[in-house]
């Protein structure tokens, strides 16, 4: 279950998220935002112009005159830093960009920051692995072996992090399940987007995650800021799917046509970006430091898990089943009160 709320309590102020163009970051910032009203900064990218909103700044992260600007101004206490580009395919083919967010963005901050501040949330990815040939179930203590930039670079950001800062919390996080600003951010998103267009979606069934709410998330973002707990910690959910049964849950749930989704072994895929296989996390670490686990299983029911590769084509009567039963149970946990 999710972090009770008498755990929670107030995290030092004022309270830096970076990157809320992103699913986590967005998340975590509408989350804090509706607790502590004006005690909150989020950061976008500076070209990011139609992302707006009380409390949201444009500021390039690896731009260090841009932050010092910002620092001054709201004497951060507390970062919780989803700052990153995600898209395996553009880091591929420009792994010079994808150094300069995901690696000289969170040096520019250390440097900028150092030690004013008293918490730091670091969020990698379960991408630093390659799902091979573990099988998964990957631990804090396994070598990270990523085979894509976007993996490699995080891997280097976590290594920056953890040395720089003796108060930081680096967390490896896997598929974030939640809304977006734009509808297009996230793994939900794109495979719905594909299904509302009657357009088909590839996914391949080889390729597992543990995806997490991100109402999760944001209770354990809470809970770390307000607790000294430092270190490297995996922070996936507990229900392994790969991406096709995502998209089998997806099809059904939002009533979309089964026709539309197709599914392919990685091997199939082609050479640009590569996939990782079984990169599944196992938070057993940190289910242990905090006394009990984070994280409700995604989807929350066992009944919205697929079966079998032809589960999605089965739709049973009484079943709800509309983009609206989507948004309340998928990407919104049931289980966690508002």
């Amino acid at each position: 279950m999710p972090i009770p709320k008498q755990h929670l309590s107030t995290p030092p102020f004022p309270l830096l998220v970076t990157g809320v163009a992103g699913v986590t970051g967005y998340n975590a910032f509408q989350y804090f935002s509706q607790l502590f009203p004006g005690q909150i900064i989020g950061t976008r990218r500076r070209d990011n112009w139609p992302l707006s909103g009380e409390g949201i700044v444009g500021c390039d992260m690896h731009n260090r005159n841009d932050l010092v600007r910002l620092a001054k101004e709201h004497d951060f206490q507390s970062v919780v830093y989803c700052e990153g580009t995600c898209k395996l395919k553009p880091c591929e083919l420009n792994p010079d960009l994808a150094y300069r967010v995901n690696v000289q963005g969170v040096e520019t901050l250390m440097k900028v920051l150092g030690s004013n501040v008293s918490r730091l949330i670091f969020v990698s990815i379960d991408l630093v692995f390659s799902g091979e040939p573990s099988g998964g179930g990957y631990r804090e203590e396994d070598t990270t072996d990523p085979v894509t930039i976007y993996g490699k670079t995080m891997v280097e950001a976590e290594s920056l992090v953890l040395s720089e800062s003796t108060r930081a919390c680096v967390l490896r996080i896997s598929l974030p399940m939640g809304i977006s600003f734009n509808g297009h951010a996230g793994a939900i998103d794109w495979i719905q987007s594909r299904f509302k267009k009657n357009k088909p979606a590839t996914l391949y069934y080889d390729e597992v995650r543990t995806p997490q709410y991100t109402d999760c998330l944001n209770r354990l973002f809470h809970y770390l800021l307000t607790h000294e707990i430092t270190g490297l910690f995996h922070s996936g959910g507990p229900r392994r799917l790969s991406l096709y049964e995502i998209a089998q849950i997806v099809n059904r749930i939002g009533n979309y046509h089964p026709e539309h989704l197709i599914g392919c072994p990685r091997s199939e895929a082609g050479p640009v970006p590569p996939r990782a296989g079984d990169v599944s996390l196992d938070s057993t670490k940190l289910t242990s430091v905090l006394g009990y686990s984070p994280f409700s299983p995604w989807p929350y029911d066992d009944c919205l898990v697929p079966t079998n590769r032809e589960w999605h084509r089965n739709r049973p009567e009484n079943e709800p089943r509309s983009p609206e039963q989507l948004a309340a149970v998928l990407y919104n946990n049931p289980l966690v009160s508002k």
